[in-house]
C-alpha cells in the first residue's frame, strides 16, 4: 500500500465573487453537484462562500491526487464532496474520475477541510493498493 496526497488552497473571496456575479448560478451548476449546492445553500448565508470554497479546494486536491486536472480524466461533477449528518465529509467519485482512480489502484480517500482567514484548504490522502510482488 502507498499513499498519495493532494492539497489545495482556495480564496474564499474569489468564490464569493464568482457566485455573486450575474453568471454565478451557471458557475455553481457547472462546478458543483446538486447535492453539494444543496449543502452549501442550506448553510448560514455567512458560511455559504466558505462551504463552496472548501468543496472547490477538495475537488482540486482530488485531481492532484489522481494526477490530473479537470478535463479528459476527471470532470467537476465526477468528484463529489458528500456530507452525511454527524459524519466527516467524504469523497465520492463518478464516471471518468472513478475510472481514473481504479486504473491508478486507488482504493479510497481521506478528506480534511478547513477555512478561515479568507482561505479554504483541502487535504486529500488517497490509499493506493499496489499488487503484491
Amino acid at each position: 500500500m502507498a499513499l498519495v496526497t493532494g492539497v489545495d488552497v482556495t480564496e474564499i473571496a474569489r468564490l464569493e465573487r464568482a457566485l455573486g456575479a450575474r453568471w454565478g448560478a451557471r458557475f455553481a451548476a457547472r462546478v458543483f453537484t446538486e447535492g453539494e449546492r444543496a449543502w452549501c445553500e442550506g448553510r448560514n448565508p455567512r458560511l455559504r462562500a466558505e462551504s463552496y470554497a472548501a468543496r472547490f479546494a477538495a475537488k482540486e486536491a482530488v485531481m492532484k491526487a489522481l494526477g490530473t486536472g479537470p478535463g479528459q480524466r476527471a470532470g467537476w461533477h465526477e468528484i463529489e464532496v458528500v456530507r452525511v449528518a454527524g459524519q466527516s465529509p467524504s469523497i465520492r467519485l463518478h464516471g471518468r474520475a472513478l475510472a481514473t482512480a481504479e486504473r491508478a489502484g486507488i482504493a479510497g480517500f481521506a478528506l480534511s477541510l478547513t477555512h478561515g482567514a479568507g482561505i479554504a484548504i483541502a487535504v486529500v490522502v488517497a490509499e493506493v493498493r499496489r499488487p503484491q510482488p
